[in-house]
C-alpha cells in the first residue's frame, strides 16, 4: 500500500507549460501541481521532456508560454526569490573543484543567507548520514561521482527548502547511501516539505513516490497514484508495465 497523496495548498504548479527550440516543441502544454508534504515521480523516456521542465522550474530557461511557480513565485521572472524556496539536485553535480568540500557547502549556505555556524552543524549531519564527513576536508577535483552526488545533495538541503527538486537522485549511488537518501525524503516530505523526484527507476518510483506523471514527446501522457494508474493502464501489473503501455501507445498512435 501506498500512503495517500497530501490534499493540501499546491506548492508548485505548471500551467500550460510549453518549451519549444525552433520547430520542437520540447515541452506541451503541461500542467502539473505539487502540494506541500507530497513527492511527485517525474517519469519518461529520453527526449520526453523532464530535464527541459526541470530547467523551466529551476529558471534556467523561459518557458515559451504558460507559467511555471514556486510558492506563488514566477521561476523565471522571480528566480532570486524561488532559490531562497527551492533545494536543486542536477542529475550530474559540478563544482569548483579547488575548493574542499567543507567550503563548497558554507559557501551553499551563505548564498542562502544562513550563519556559518548553522551550515556547519548541517553540514556535518548531512555528511554523517550520507558517509562523507571524512570527505569534506578533500578537495573536490578528488571527488567520485558519487562523493559529488552526496556533496550536492547535502548543498541542496542545507536550508530546509519548501520545494526539493531531485534530477536522477540516486545515479552513483551504493545501495547503502540510496536507502539513506530515500529514508531522507520520506523525513522531508512528511515534515512538508514537496519533492520533485525524477528518475528512471521505476520499480524506486513505485515504492516511494505519492504520485505519478509519466512524460512522453513532451506531453503529458498519464498522471495519478501508482494504484490509480496500474488500475487503469495495466491491471495486475507494475509501474514498470504501465510506463511500457503507455509509450506503446503513443508509439501507435505515431505510426498511424
Amino acid at each position: 500500500m501506498h500512503a495517500t497523496a497530501p490534499t493540501g495548498e499546491p506548492v508548485v504548479e505548471l500551467r500550460s507549460l510549453t518549451k519549444r527550440f525552433g520547430e520542437h516543441v520540447a515541452v506541451r502544454d503541461l500542467s502539473l501541481q505539487v502540494a506541500r508534504g507530497e513527492i511527485l515521480a517525474l517519469l519518461g523516456p529520453n527526449g520526453a521532456g523532464k530535464t527541459t521542465t526541470i530547467r523551466m522550474l529551476m529558471g534556467i530557461l523561459s518557458p515559451s508560454s504558460g507559467t511555471a511557480t514556486v510558492g506563488g513565485h514566477d521561476c523565471f521572472a522571480d528566480r532570486a526569490e524561488v532559490m531562497r524556496k527551492v533545494g536543486y539536485l542536477p542529475d550530474e553535480p559540478m563544482f569548483y573543484e579547488h575548493l574542499r568540500g567543507g567550503e563548497i557547502a558554507r559557501f551553499c549556505g551563505a548564498m542562502r543567507g544562513m550563519p556559518d555556524a548553522a551550515v556547519v552543524a548541517r553540514t556535518d549531519e548531512l555528511a554523517e548520514r550520507l558517509q562523507f564527513a571524512d570527505a569534506l576536508d578533500e578537495y573536490a577535483v578528488n571527488y567520485s561521482m558519487g562523493m559529488r552526488k552526496k556533496l550536492a545533495l547535502a548543498c541542496a538541503m542545507l536550508h530546509d527548502p519548501d520545494v526539493l527538486v531531485l534530477d536522477e537522485p540516486t545515479n552513483g549511488l551504493d545501495p547503502m547511501v540510496t536507502r539513506t537518501l530515500l529514508a531522507l525524503v520520506r523525513e522531508l516530505a512528511a515534515n512538508g516539505t514537496a519533492i520533485f523526484y525524477s528518475t528512471h527507476l521505476l520499480e524506486q518510483a513505485e515504492r516511494l513516490c505519492h504520485r505519478v506523471a509519466i512524460l512522453h514527446r513532451g506531453g503529458l501522457a498519464a498522471l495519478g497514484t501508482p494504484d490509480e494508474l496500474r488500475s487503469q493502464l495495466a491491471p495486475g501489473g507494475s509501474l514498470e508495465d504501465v510506463f511500457f503501455q503507455v509509450a506503446r501507445e503513443d508509439g501507435a498512435e505515431a505510426a498511424e
